[in-house]
């Protein structure tokens, strides 16, 4: 019964303390309206930086292999991302955590019609404390954080998000004139 005892203990203190952690470092990431803190993030051939996404809104999906909503989610992220880059929308899928190997693998039963970071591609993952999936992070043209939505919230929610960033999507158009 002691081992009983000491095992629901310690699934209890394990529980809690991966619960605090986890406030913590929520907050801990940036805020909303705060200046987007300064990024490299490597695509291949392709190198962002504050600096050359001046202008642009971005659009950052934390996300992994192993992620059932980010799975879900994965289709109209890319739809959203392609459809939107003429009007300024980089959109950059940051894996996190994961091997390039599994994430190649991944990609091949699933591919994705985005720019792909690799976590050791980019210091992204631990500045917004990338600790639950998917992440949305929307960076403006002016390089402040203009929204964050952690956990999947569906396409709309994902285009009112965009929409804070300064690009409204023709559908979020269609519908506020209804």
């Amino acid at each position: 019964m002691t081992q009983v005892m000491q095992r629901t203990f310690t699934l209890r203190i394990t529980l809690s303390s991966t619960l605090i952690l986890a406030s913590v470092c929520a907050l801990a990431a940036p805020k909303d309206k705060e200046l987007a803190p300064r990024f490299n993030a490597t695509t291949t051939g392709e190198k962002f930086t504050n600096e050359t996404i001046k202008g642009k809104v971005v659009l950052l999906e934390f996300w992994t292999t192993w992620c059932g909503f980010c799975a879900d989610e994965a289709a109209f992220v890319d739809k959203i991302g392609h459809e939107l880059a003429d009007k300024g929308l980089i959109l950059l899928a940051i894996d996190v955590g994961e091997s390039r190997k599994t994430v190649k693998k991944y990609l091949e039963q699933h591919p994705r019609n985005c720019k792909i970071v690799m976590m050791e591609d980019t210091n992204l993952a631990a500045m917004y404390a990338a600790t639950v999936y998917p992440i949305y992070v929307v960076i403006d043209r002016d390089g402040f954080i203009a929204g964050t939505q952690r956990g999947a919230g569906g396409e709309e929610a994902l285009r009112r998000l965009i929409a804070r960033g300064g690009i409204q999507s023709a559908d979020s158009e269609d519908s506020d004139s209804d």
